[in-house]
This record gives C-alpha cells, structure tokens and sequence, in this order.
C-alpha cells in the first residue's frame, strides 16, 4: 500500500500534514477546549469537514455524469464532542444547493451519491444529520 500522506508533529500541540502527490499542506491545531490554540483546524474538525467534502464530489461526481450543474453547491459543517471517550459523536452538515431548476429525478438521485460517499460509509457509527437544502 502506497503512502498518502504523512503528518509531522511540530510541537505546541500542531502538526504539519503533507499530501505527497501534491505537496499540499495543512496546519492543525488543538481544538481550545481540548488544551491547543484552536488556531487551525483540529484533526476532528478535518474528519467533519472530510464528510462534507466528499458529500459534495460524489455528487460532483454524478452531476458531471449526467451533465447536472451543482457548481457554487456549499456545506455548513458542525461537530459535537463527545467527553469520555474523546471522540466526535455527532456532525451536522447543512448543504445549499445552487438556484437552479433540478428535477425530481435529480434531487434523489443527488441525495443517493450524498448518502453513498466513502466517508459517510465510514463514519457510519458517528450520528450523522445530513440536510440538502434546494434553491427553489
């Protein structure tokens, strides 16, 4: 299995994660309630953040498949930590979708690739409360 990516602890409670196929990189901090700055994304903002994202490419993903315009589609994104064990125990995404006309046909088959992204599979034992929000 190829690395990925790799993720280098820089002290002060920060890490520096590389995408090595892009040499992309992002800063996380600790979250403030949980002893950091909270100057950056936390690693469990990233796993929040990573459902709407994916939410939002697969249906990219069918929208360009079958010629449906999604572009300028946003997502909200919350979280609520659980304390003991620390671990995220529910995300909350509210997604707005464009002003446009879509038919019926569209928005379910937009909300099936919603419901069928990697990360929303894998997350599955988190509560997770998905909203698209149409236009019209």
């Amino acid at each position: 299995m190829a690395v990925m990516a790799t993720v280098k602890y820089l002290g002060g409670l920060r890490a520096e994660w590389t995408h090595l196929a892009s040499g992309g990189k992002i800063l996380t901090d600790a979250p403030v309630d949980n002893k950091g700055k909270g100057e950056g994304f936390s690693p469990t903002d990233l796993c929040a953040a990573s459902l709407a994202g994916c939410a939002l490419t697969i249906m990219g993903i069918y929208a360009q498949e079958h010629d449906v315009n999604i572009d300028g589609a946003t997502a909200e994104v919350s979280k609520t930590m659980q304390a003991d064990p620390r671990k995220i125990a529910r995300i909350d995404i509210n997604i707005s979708m464009p002003d446009r006309e879509y038919t019926d046909r569209q928005k379910k088959a937009l909300t099936k690739a919603m419901e069928t992204c990697p990360v929303r599979l894998t997350l599955e034992t988190v509560e997770q409360n998905v909203a698209i929000n149409w236009a019209k």
